[in-house]
């Protein structure tokens, strides 16, 4: 890629989060997931802090994208934060594209994390800055109760260290509405990845949220797909003819022949994507056919989910007997 990558300073104990809304607002996480996320962060050695902003809440759960936008800048323009943490994702981060200034950005470079909406947020700044940005845990994740130490674990080998990390697959999944009551909850053992497509492929990780990412397409904030590794995942409002088609919508770009492999995150069962379904799903994609392509992997809209840098380098080895994805530059 023709821009300049840069990579933000890594967190160190003592450091300050800011935790912004750019989507929904904080006030809508309860006072308990709040608390619980304080605390857990606060046992990272971060001391938090929060937007102006990130407490107001309109009709649609957001707020103005005047506050929003002021948030975002004022959390890049002091010096004494070194993380941007999002409270939660939603629909409406894309509004704040056109009228975010990137030079400040540029000239303030750190980490901004979350995922989901704000996928168009931190594809958009990585494409106009060249900074790397942070698909990965939420202020509201902190707050989840059971099942939790997979979460940290790789926010903290992403964002603490730039030592490159083997990804592994959790031990067992959840897809459950946990904020609804944390003490019951569903959890499933997980068989592992699943690979698509064998093959090598080593590149610059770009995607997130399918549906999101997509929304930039044919925008300044799309990044360039030259020598890229697309991860991607969505929700549970994605059915498999969904992503199937949002999918194909990227394949008919002029530079996805830069694509170098894919990753996909796990679908949530709501959405009926079984491995049978992905497999169909890829072999009716010719552009797709020589590519090494992973699925099932832990992140998109599940429990737990991995954090990975956006602009960040990646090796992925899919074998079928023992598939590899090794982050190398985050």
């Amino acid at each position: 890629m023709s821009m300049r990558t840069i990579i933000p300073p890594k967190l160190k104990s003592g450091d300050v989060v800011r935790v912004v809304a750019p989507s929904r607002s904080l006030k809508i996480l309860s006072k308990e997931i709040c608390e619980l996320a304080n605390e857990r962060l606060r046992a990272l050695g971060l001391t938090v802090e929060f937007g102006e902003h990130a407490r107001e809440c309109d009709a649609l759960n957001s707020s103005s994208v005047e506050a929003r936008v002021a948030d975002l800048h004022a959390a890049f323009s002091d010096t004494k934060v070194k993380a941007i943490l999002t409270v939660i994702g939603g629909f409406n981060s894309n509004q704040l594209l056109s009228h975010l200034d990137y030079d400040l950005i540029r000239a303030n470079p750190k980490i901004l994390c979350g995922y989901s909406d704000i996928t168009a947020l931190e594809n958009a700044i990585f494409a106009k800055t060249g900074l790397v940005t942070y698909s990965g845990l939420f202020y509201s994740t902190f707050g989840r109760r059971k099942d939790f130490e997979y979460c940290p674990e790789y926010f903290q080998k992403c964002l603490f260290s730039d030592a490159l990390f083997a990804v592994e697959p959790s031990k067992e999944w959840s897809d459950d509405e946990w904020w609804l009551d944390q003490q019951n909850r569903e959890f499933i053992d997980n068989p592992g990845w699943t690979v698509v497509n064998t093959g090598e492929a080593q590149g610059i990780i770009v995607g997130g949220n399918l549906c999101t990412f997509n929304l930039l397409q044919g925008t300044p904030y799309f990044p360039d797909l030259t020598d890229s590794i697309l991860f991607l995942e969505d929700d549970e409002e994605s059915q498999h003819h969904h992503f199937d088609r949002d999918l194909q919508s990227l394949t008919h770009l002029p530079q996805f022949k830069g694509v170098r492999g894919l990753v996909l995150g796990r679908f949530q069962k709501v959405s009926g994507m079984t491995d049978e379904k992905i497999y169909s799903m890829i072999q009716t994609k010719p552009e797709l056919r020589n590519l090494p392509v992973i699925a099932n992997v832990d992140f998109g809209h599940t429990e737990p989910l991995i954090t990975f840098p956006i602009g960040g380098q990646v090796k992925i080895i899919a074998d079928k007997s023992s598939p590899k994805i090794t982050i190398t530059e985050h």
